[in-house]
């Protein structure tokens, strides 16, 4: 079982079945998901992305800065990391929101060791506003706080059940991978993460999971050890 976990959840895995915005339906299962792998010793840091609310890339090509467009994107993270905080406390779980940009009383400034010292205290540590710089995705953000707080891997929660040979929502021949390696899937470009992040992983030994976060239950098979997902390696 993994000691501790970085959690990367997207920004749209918020919007559930009314596809916009917030679902509070889908942060209760969320959060509970959670819960429960905390209340067994597991250490969580979680990045959410702000796609459910604006992502920079596509304001920019609808004529915004991009510089202005990422920093937008940011604030709609640490809009997302709030709402999961406010989650946490309606079950009782103990959460905290670290911001890459200073914006207290929102959220503490992050570091390193101040994530290591809430984890430590069994806190849910949420990590907001990505890198804190433009130009740089939340998958980039993801990899980064994960090697800084040394999680043993990187999970990522998505709404398909792992990485396949093309889109398995477009593509009904598409098969899924149990294990690919990180050069693979550079190689064939699969739309598993930003290169950057992938790079960033494969440099520094930083396995990826990638899994269904969507189906109730989840969380916990892979923390057990069921094979349900894709695992990215050397």
């Amino acid at each position: 079982m993994f000691k501790r976990i970085l959690l990367k959840l997207s920004g749209e895995s918020l919007q559930g079945k009314q596809g916009y915005g917030i679902d509070t339906e889908r942060l209760r299962e969320y959060t509970e998901q959670i819960k429960a792998i905390a209340q067994k010793g597991v250490q969580v840091a979680i990045v959410i992305g702000g796609g459910n609310i604006f992502r920079g890339l596509s304001g920019a090509q609808q004529g915004f800065d991009r510089v202005k467009g990422d920093q937008m994107g940011m604030l709609a993270t640490v809009i997302n990391a709030l709402a999961l905080q406010s989650a946490f406390d309606a079950i009782n779980q103990p959460a905290r929101v670290l911001t890459s940009i200073r914006m207290e009383p929102i959220g503490d400034f992050y570091s390193p060791a101040k994530a290591l010292r809430l984890l430590d205290k069994g806190n849910v540590v949420i990590l907001a506003g990505g890198t804190g710089a433009p130009f740089f995705t939340t998958d980039t953000g993801s990899s980064l706080r994960a090697l800084e707080i040394k999680a043993d891997v990187m999970l990522k929660g998505t709404r398909v059940d792992g990485i396949y040979t093309a889109d398995p929502e477009k593509d009904p021949k598409a098969t899924k991978f149990n294990e690919i390696t990180y050069d693979e899937v550079i190689r064939r470009g699969l739309k598993v993460m930003d290169m950057t992040a992938i790079v960033m992983c494969r440099d520094n030994g930083l396995p990826i999971y990638v899994f269904n976060m969507d189906e109730l239950g989840n969380l916990a098979r892979v923390i057990n050890g069921e094979q349900i997902g894709t695992l990215v390696k050397p």
